[in-house]
C-alpha cells in the first residue's frame, strides 16, 4: 500500500521570509554605516593581499582545475586570476580569512561578517564585466546586509554550542544578498536561503583540539562560494523547502539544533556593520586581542624593571566565558591553526618578544621559551566580563592579566576593556586601520597601484560611483 503524498506545500519558515524580504526591499539610510562599510572592504581586502604571502594559502587558489581559463570572468586581488564566480568566491574568501585578521561579530554565535565579501565581490566584478553593471556602492549595501543577517541570527543562536561551525551563516547571508544582486525573484531567492539551510553543515571539528587545523583558514571561502552556486541553482527555477526549519524530524530544527527555534533579539537593519569589530592590532582570534594587548603592556613594564619572561612563576587571565570555551588550550599545538586559536600562545609571545604579528604562528617561531611560558599561563572566568560580553550596550570583550614573579612579588593586574577595533575606540582605530591597509598593499602591489587604490578608497562617493570592474581593476597583478 502506497502513502499519499501531498503536493500542498507550506508557506515558507518565517525567518527564511523576513532574511528574504531584507535581502531584496530593505533601504540602508545609515551614513554610519556606509562609512564603515567602507573601511570593512577596505581592511578586508588588505587581509586578502597579505595571506598571499603564504604558501600554505596560495596552493589553494586558482581554477578549480589548473589551466581551465574564463573570458570576462571574476577577479582576484593581488592575483592575476580570473575565474567563474563560484570559483573566484572561494578564492577571496579564502585569501580574507586566512589568517584570522579581518572583522569579527562577538554574540551567542561568533563569526567574520566580511567573510561575506568572497561572494559578493566576486559576483559584482562578473556580472559588471558581462554587461550587468554594478557600483562599489552596491557592493557597500551588499555587505551591509550580509553583516546584518549573519550578525543578527548570532545575537541569540548559538550554533557552536550544537557543534556546527559559524559559517553556515556566511552561506545562508550571501546566498541572500547575492540573489539578490543577481536578479533573483523573490520565490527564487526564498528557495535559495532554503537551499542554504538544507545543505549539511560544517561541523567545528577543525576549530578544536585534537583537530584543530587550515580548514578553519579555507570554510569561509568554502560557505560563500556556495552561496553562489546556490543562487545559480535557484535562478534555473529550481525549487525551494519551505519548511526546511521547521519540519518535524528532518527540518533543520529538529536534526541540528536541538528541536529550538530560532530566536531574535532585534529585526534587521544596519545595526551589525556599525558596531562590528575590526582587528587592527593583531592577527589573533578576537576573544584575545585585549589579552595580548594588556600582554604587550606588561612586556614593557617587566623590562622597565630588568625582568624578562624567564622571570615569570604564573600569569592569570581574567576572562570572560566564550574565551575559556574556543581558546583556552593547554598540551601541544600541531600547526599555526592551532596556536592562533590559543590564547596561552598568543599571551605567552608578546609577553617574550614584545608584540605579535602573523608569522609567530609558524612552526619556526615555536621555541622552548614560549612553550615553558605557555604552560604557565591559566584562565579564570570573570561573571562580569561574561556578563559585559553579552550586554547589547556594552558588547566588551575583557581581558584582565596579572604576573607572579619567580620571587613571589606580583605585578599590578593589567586589564583592557575594549580591544582598539571596538567602536567605542573607534577613533583611534581607524588611522591604525588604514596604516595596517596600506602596509598590506605594499606587500603585493607597485607603489603606482597602491596610490591609485588609496585615491580612489579615500573619499566615500567617489568609490561609491565606481564601477566595479574598474575597482577591481586596480588590484589585478600581471601574470
Amino acid at each position: 500500500m502506497s502513502a499519499h503524498i501531498s503536493n500542498v506545500r507550506p508557506p515558507f519558515d518565517q525567518p527564511i521570509i523576513d532574511i528574504v524580504d531584507y535581502a531584496l526591499n530593505y533601504k540602508i539610510d545609515s551614513e554610519l554605516a556606509y562609512e564603515t562599510a567602507r573601511y570593512c572592504l577596505l581592511d578586508t581586502l588588505g587581509c586578502g593581499l597579505q595571506a598571499l604571502d603564504f604558501p600554505a594559502c596560495t596552493k589553494l587558489l586558482g581554477p578549480l582545475v589548473p589551466g581551465l581559463t574564463m573570458q570576462n570572468g571574476a577577479r582576484v586581488p593581488g592575483t592575476s586570476f580570473e575565474l567563474d564566480p563560484v570559483q573566484a568566491a572561494f578564492n577571496i574568501g579564502a585569501i580574507i580569512r586566512w589568517l584570522d585578521f579581518n572583522d569579527t561579530w562577538l554574540a551567542a554565535e561568533w563569526g567574520h561578517p566580511s567573510d561575506n565579501l568572497g561572494g559578493i565581490l566576486a559576483v559584482a566584478d562578473w556580472l559588471t564585466r558581462n554587461g550587468h553593471p554594478v557600483t562599489m556602492r552596491d557592493v557597500l549595501t551588499g555587505m551591509i546586509k550580509a553583516h546584518e543577517i549573519q550578525g543578527c541570527i548570532a545575537l541569540e543562536n548559538s550554533f557552536n554550542k550544537v557543534g556546527l561551525d559559524h559559517v553556515l551563516l556566511v552561506k545562508v547571508a550571501s546566498t541572500a544578498v547575492i540573489a539578490q544582486m543577481m536578479g533573483l525573484t523573490r520565490e527564487q531567492t526564498l528557495n535559495a536561503v532554503s537551499l542554504a539551510f538544507v545543505d549539511g553543515q560544517s561541523l567545528r571539528t577543525y576549530r578544536h583540539a585534537p583537530n584543530a587545523g587550515s580548514r578553519k583558514s579555507w570554510a569561509a571561502g568554502d560557505a560563500t562560494s556556495r552561496a553562489v552556486r546556490l543562487a545559480l541553482i535557484a535562478k534555473t527555477g529550481e525549487m525551494g523547502y519551505p519548511s526546511v526549519l521547521s519540519a518535524k524530524t528532518w527540518g533543520f530544527y529538529d536534526v541540528s539544533f536541538g528541536g529550538k527555534e530560532f530566536k531574535f533579539q532585534r529585526p534587521y537593519g544596519s545595526y551589525v556593520m556599525e558596531n562590528v569589530l575590526f582587528k587592527i592590532s593583531f592577527p589573533a582570534e578576537f576573544h584575545s586581542q585585549t589579552a595580548v594587548e594588556a600582554a604587550v603592556t606588561l612586556h614593557g613594564q617587566l623590562k622597565a624593571v630588568g625582568k624578562t619572561a624567564a622571570d615569570i612563576k604564573r600569569v592569570t587571565i581574567r576572562t570572560h566565558e566564550a574565551c575559556i570555551r574556543i581558546i583556552d588550550k593547554q598540551g601541544p599545538l600541531n600547526n599555526p591553526a592551532d596556536r592562533d586559536h590559543c590564547i596561552q600562545y598568543m599571551v605567552a609571545m608578546p609577553l617574550i618578544t614584545g608584540g605579535l604579528k602573523a608569522e609567530d604562528y609558524e612552526d619556526a617561531a615555536v621555541t622552548p621559551e614560549v612553550e615553558a611560558l605557555r604552560a604557565k599561563i591559566f584562565c579564570a572566568e570573570d561573571a562580569t566580563y561574561t556578563e559585559d560580553y553579552h550586554d547589547p550596550a556594552k558588547r566588551s570583550i575583557a581581558n584582565a592579566l596579572t604576573i607572579e614573579l619567580n620571587d613571589g612579588t606580583y605585578m599590578p593586574e593589567v586589564a583592557v576593556e575594549y580591544p582598539i577595533g571596538h567602536r567605542l575606540r573607534r577613533g583611534d582605530g581607524i588611522p591604525l586601520l588604514m596604516d595596517k591597509f596600506r602596509s598590506n598593499l605594499a606587500r603585493r602591489l607597485s607603489p603606482a597601484a597602491g596610490e591609485a587604490i588609496l585615491a580612489a578608497s579615500a573619499d566615500q562617493k567617489k568609490l561609491e560611483a565606481m564601477p566595479v570592474d574598474e575597482y577591481v581593476s586596480l588590484y589585478v597583478v600581471k601574470g
